[in-house]
């Protein structure tokens, strides 16, 4: 019974403060996430536990293309202990300001919202931890500051509870980069 509680609660206090993506509908530059992508991007970013340590720094190099409806990034991670790891996600529209998208590492299918310069974006992930993999439920929000220069903040979580959050700088490169 204890237990159930507590759960309940910390799944009532995690759907608190959820702020609507439509918040942001009149805020410029106005995100449209085939145009970020229409160049090579690199991003910079980091992961911290609840406490606010930062525990691993990574660097992205991001290439995409279209096939149809279809966006296709192609990303290319160096972590700051060596590792590297990539994945490619196939992102579709889904109605007016919706998109979802698949990833070998996701579970399921993510889900998006755009409004204005934002982008709200979940998504559960299959992470290697170890010798074990975790699911974890990701919770980004996007944030479009300049034509070129993109903002990613997420939560991660874990049955409900935020496990560390990912800051995560995105920077669009100059036409013919290769």
């Amino acid at each position: 019974m204890y237990k159930a509680l507590l759960v309940a609660a910390c799944l009532f206090l995690g759907s608190c403060g959820n702020v609507d993506v439509d918040r942001y509908a009149r805020e410029q530059p106005h995100l449209d996430l085939a145009v970020f992508f229409s160049r090579p991007v690199q991003a910079w970013g980091m992961f911290q536990k609840r406490s606010g340590e930062v525990v691993k720094r990574f660097h992205v190099r991001i290439d995409s293309r279209r096939d149809g409806e279809r966006l296709i990034l192609d990303e290319h991670f160096l972590y700051s202990d060596g590792t590297r790891q990539q994945r490619t996600w196939t992102i579709l529209p889904d109605g007016p300001g919706a998109w979802r998208g698949t990833a070998g590492d996701v579970i399921g299918e993510a889900r998006g919202e755009v409004a204005g310069n934002a982008l709200r974006w979940r998504y559960r992930l299959d992470l290697p931890v170890e010798e074990r993999h975790w699911e974890v439920d990701l919770d980004d929000w996007m944030y479009l500051m300049d034509e070129d220069t993109l903002i990613n903040r997420s939560s991660m979580s874990k049955l409900g509870v935020e496990i560390g959050q990912i800051t995560l700088f995105f920077r669009r490169l100059p036409e013919g980069t290769p």
